[in-house]
């Protein structure tokens, strides 16, 4: 088993595939496959049961959902219809590391946990709506993994006290992910200046969980600094389901992950070097009338001009109204040893 490796020089790529399966295992499997072939660096997933995050209820806060993309939907039914079967996280575990994947999930309570570590996952995601559930990450960080967190209901305290959580537990291997939790989000939402910040001010790694269409948002927020990206995948938005409408799907993930890889590639490193191959493209003084020697040298004679084989035009004005020390063919670069 070989899998991709995770570094500090390399965006690492996320495809979640949250409740893209439709409770088909085959599906599941077949998404990852596309996962991989699209050039993720990692898939994850979610683990929880229904009762992980609500209560079996029709009524007040556990009503249908009057509108969105869940409506009609009771909290209950939409988790138990998104929800992944725990069975099937260890056999799609193996699959995604055959395929080369790394594999890793968001628990939503501490059995989730003790699952996922019973599997080795490498690292732990802690989602956007689950950040102020400090015991939640107290014990998820405890495990000494990785951390990602997203910051999408969080304000700035929130932040600092889930950071704080995981640092008070031994862990400082903390990613935090600016993401702006709606479905699908705007652009005029995503606050992509906010990440540079976000690393300042915590000292963690930075990276963003995008839920907008198209890929220009983890492309900018490649630029700014984001180490992590992550997004939905789905084979086929036509299969429909909880999260379809904004997830990616296989050839728009694989236009994604070369569009990161080269916003990677151009940032380089601070330079101002210039080629030796460049520098002759430049500007340089070159004769522009034959000079004779001792033949006092006037603005006809020179004139600064491409190519870059002469002397610097900054010298220009230094030989107006001297004499020549020797003669010079138009044409030729203009050149004293100084």
């Amino acid at each position: 088993m070989k899998l991709k490796p995770e570094n500090t020089d390399k965006v690492y790529i996320i495809a979640e595939l949250s409740a893209n399966h439709n409770n088909d295992f085959d599906l599941a499997v077949k998404t990852i496959e596309a996962m991989a072939n699209s050039g993720a660096d990692a898939v994850k997933v979610q683990t929880y049961k229904p009762e992980s995050l609500t209560l079996n209820l029709n009524t007040g806060y556990f009503s249908p959902k009057t509108e969105g993309l869940w409506k009609g939907y009771t909290p209950w039914e939409l988790y138990t219809e998104a929800s992944m079967p725990y069975e099937w996280q260890p056999k799609l575990q193996k699959i995604a590391h055959d395929l080369g994947l790394d594999f890793f999930s968001s628990p939503f309570d501490k059995e989730g946990v003790d699952f996922l570590e019973d599997l080795n996952v490498t690292k732990y995601k802690i989602a956007s709506f689950e950040i102020t559930d400090i015991p939640l990450i107290e014990y998820t960080a405890s495990k000494g993994k990785p951390m990602i967190i997203s910051t999408g209901v969080a304000e700035l305290a929130d932040i600092e006290l889930a950071v704080k959580t995981c640092r008070n537990v031994g862990n400082d291997d903390i990613t935090l992910l600016k993401c702006t939790s709606e479905y699908p989000s705007t652009f005029e939402a995503a606050n992509l200046r906010t990440i540079p910040n976000i690393k300042e001010t915590f000292g963690v790694k930075v990276g963003v969980s995008d839920h907008t269409m198209g890929s220009t948002v983890p492309i900018v927020a490649v630029a700014f600094g984001a180490t992590v990206v992550e997004k939905h995948f789905i084979l086929d938005r036509s299969l429909g389901g909880p999260d379809s409408t904004f997830s990616m799907e296989p050839d728009e993930f694989s236009a994604l992950v070369k569009g990161i890889r080269e916003a990677e590639a151009s940032l380089g490193e601070i330079t101002y070097e210039v080629s030796e191959n460049n520098k002759l493209r430049r500007r340089s003084l070159f004769v522009a009338k034959d000079i004779k020697k001792g033949e006092v040298i006037t603005e006809e004679h020179l004139k600064s001009v491409r190519p870059g084989h002469g002397m610097h035009p900054k010298h220009y004005l230094d030989f107006i109204g001297t004499a020549a020390i020797k003669d010079y063919i138009k044409g030729e670069p203009f050149y004293i040893k100084t």
